[in-house]
C-alpha cells in the first residue's frame, strides 16, 4: 500500500520544552497505524503536530503534500479529521448540530445521506438527535465524535484515546465499528490508544514512543505477540 501520511525527522515543542525528536512513522493508505507509549511519550503531541496546532521542524506530508506551516482549517479540507483526546463534543449543541459542525467544510447535497449513513453505524445517536450533547453518556459522546469526524468524508481519521473513561464493553462496541469504518469507508487511521492489546489487534502497524522517540516499530501483530516488549514497554 502507498504512503497516504509520511513524517520524517519530525520536532515539536510547546514553548522551550521539546517534545518530539526526530520522529520517522508512516500510515499507509487504507491501513491503521498505532502509536502507543507511557502518558508523556509524545503521541498526543504528534497528532496536534499533524494538524498545525504547533509549530514543528522536520517534514510531514500527506497524499504528496507538504503541511508544514498550513494552517490547522486547510490541513482539515485537505482530508484529515481529528478526534482529539476529551472527545471535543460541544456539550451545549444538540447531537444534530455538532453533527453539522462536522461538515462545515463541505458545499455538496450529500451531507442528508451521511447523516443516515452515521446512523447506521452509531444508532443511539440517531434516538438522542435532538438531545443536548452534555447529557448523553460517555460512550455516547466518543461515538457522536467520531461520527461529527467522518462527516468531513476523511481520508485519515486521527483518534486520540478513543477508550478513554468507558467500560470495557463499550470499548468492544467502538472498536467494532471503527473496524466497519475502516472497510466500507476506505478510510485510514492513526490511533493513540493507552489499551495497547485493543490498538495491536486493530491495527497493522505499530510505533512505540518513549520521551518523544520511536524506540520499537514494526507489524502490528509482530509487536503484540513479543513478550520482552510487552513487559519492557507496555505493561502486560
Amino acid at each position: 500500500m502507498p504512503a497516504l501520511l509520511e513524517a520524517k525527522g519530525l520536532h515539536a515543542a510547546y514553548g522551550e520544552t521539546k517534545v518530539l525528536h526526530g520522529l520517522d512513522f508512516v500510515v499507509q493508505e487504507g491501513g491503521v497505524t498505532t502509536l502507543l507509549g507511557a502518558n508523556g511519550a509524545g503521541k498526543t503531541t504528534t497528532l496536534r503536530a499533524i494538524c498545525g496546532m504547533l509549530r514543528v521542524q522536520g517534514e510531514i506530508t500527506f497524499a504528496g503534500k507538504s503541511l508544514v506551516g498550513m494552517a490547522t482549517e486547510d490541513i482539515v479540507r485537505l482530508g484529515i479529521a481529528h478526534v482529539p483526546d476529551g472527545r471535543g463534543t460541544f456539550m451545549e449543541l444538540t447531537v444534530e448540530e455538532n453533527m453539522k459542525l462536522g461538515a462545515y467544510t463541505r458545499n455538496d447535497r450529500g451531507v442528508a445521506g451521511d447523516f443516515e449513513r452515521m446512523f447506521g453505524y452509531f444508532p443511539r445517536l440517531k434516538e438522542r438527535f435532538r438531545q443536548q450533547a452534555g447529557t448523553l453518556s460517555g460512550g455516547e459522546q466518543q461515538m457522536l465524535a467520531i461520527a461529527r469526524a467522518l462527516l468531513l468524508r476523511p481520508k485519515l481519521l486521527l483518534l486520540d484515546e478513543p477508550s478513554v473513561g468507558l467500560a470495557p464493553l463499550i470499548v468492544r462496541e467502538i472498536f467494532d465499528i471503527m473496524r466497519r469504518i475502516r472497510a466500507e469507508e476506505n478510510v485510514s487511521m492513526l490511533l493513540v490508544e493507552q489499551n495497547t492489546s485493543m490498538a495491536l489487534a486493530f491495527a497493522d502497524y505499530a510505533y512505540l514512543l518513549e520521551t518523544g522517540r520511536i524506540v520499537v516499530s514494526g507489524p502490528a501483530a509482530d509487536i503484540g505477540k513479543d513478550e520482552s516488549i510487552r513487559r519492557s514497554y507496555l505493561g502486560y
